[in-house]
């Protein structure tokens, strides 16, 4: 079958041999296995991350697909051979950048049908991110947050813009993103946003600039080193912090006086470690691809950058590592 990998490890984008095309044999599924034909996938900071920093080769990278089952482990269950699906899968495994791709079943969730495969294939690591964010780890509950606010920075990337939407859609929270163009404040406007902010300007007083008094919550997406004083200074008394990225270094002491918690988010930890509760993640994308069909939810689409070639994905590569991305980026086809 053929495959996107990097046989040459912290290659750069710009050099075409950082990603080539290969040709591996078609893999059998595992007992909870699904082996599914690659329709569609999505590009994502992680691909990058890794594609810089991994020294094992050759790896597919690849965190967001949507396809068809063909054939299932003996195990399998929630899905049979020609069901539609959606998936990020496992930051340990093979990744999405080939015509067929083994995936755990928990980890799987049934595809909007309203929507094509490249749409679908948008939504999987940044839904299952923002929703274990916004729920799991802020603690906060379906239907509740009344009176309290959740302040998004880089609401207008892949994560924030389905996090906005999760927090409108089924909090009572107000919600409150942060941007830097025109153009981003208003995709996060069109998202559901209450209130747009600055954040090449300190956060605190943008809220105060707007009328609005200290936050509850916090989910801090993007650059948490340089925001992180402005993050302590803009978070109410008790309130909660959560981040998805990577900081060289975080001082927990500052939280102290506020008595502010800590929360890190990663999608791939129930996969990764095999927790007991990791079909979790299938229940959360049927929802998700639930509320798509409803109209509660959409797609997040910024870019759609043709086939899945390899001079495509380089491209995609280099896009995100130079550019304040909107939404996500697509490929779809072999």
């Amino acid at each position: 079958m053929k495959a996107i990998a990097m046989t040459r490890a912290g290659l750069p984008s710009s050099d075409p041999q950082s990603l080539v095309e290969i040709d591996l044999p078609r893999p059998e599924p595992g007992p909870r296995d699904l082996l599914v034909q690659v329709r569609a996938v999505s590009v994502n900071p992680v691909d990058t991350k890794v594609r810089a920093n991994s020294a094992q080769v050759p790896r597919v990278l690849g965190w967001d697909a949507a396809g068809v089952v063909e054939a299932v482990g003996r195990e399998v269950s929630l899905f049979r051979p020609g069901d539609e699906v959606f998936y990020a899968g496992a930051i340990q495994r093979p990744g999405s950048n080939s015509e067929y791709q083994l995936v755990d079943e928990r980890i799987v969730g049934p595809k909007p049908r309203t929507l094509d495969f490249a749409d679908a294939a948008a939504l999987p690591l940044t839904a299952i991110t923002a929703w274990e964010l916004l729920f799991d780890r802020l603690g906060v509950a379906e239907g509740g947050g009344e009176g309290q606010s959740l302040l998004i920075v880089g609401a207008a990337g892949g994560v924030g813009s389905m996090l906005t939407q999760l927090a409108r859609r089924l909090t009572g929270l107000t919600v409150i993103g942060t941007a830097s163009r025109p153009e981003t404040a208003d995709w996060i406007r069109g998202l559901g946003a209450h209130h747009v902010l600055d954040h090449s300007r300190p956060l605190a007083a943008e809220l105060a600039a707007a009328g609005l008094p200290p936050v509850h919550l916090v989910a801090s997406l993007t650059h948490t080193d340089g925001h992180y004083a402005q993050l302590v200074e803009a978070l109410r008394p008790q309130g909660r912090l959560a981040l998805i990225d990577d900081p060289k270094a975080l001082d927990a002491t500052p939280l102290k006086s506020k008595s502010l918690s800590l929360h890190w988010e990663l999608m791939f930890t129930r996969s990764l470690y095999g927790t007991e509760d990791m079909v979790r993640q299938h229940a959360l994308l049927a929802r998700v691809a639930a509320l798509v069909d409803q109209g509660v939810l959409r797609t997040t689409v910024g870019e759609r950058f043709g086939r899945i070639t390899a001079d495509n994905l380089r491209r995609a590569h280099a896009f995100l590592e130079s550019h304040r991305a909107r939404g996500k980026v697509v490929l779809e086809g072999f």
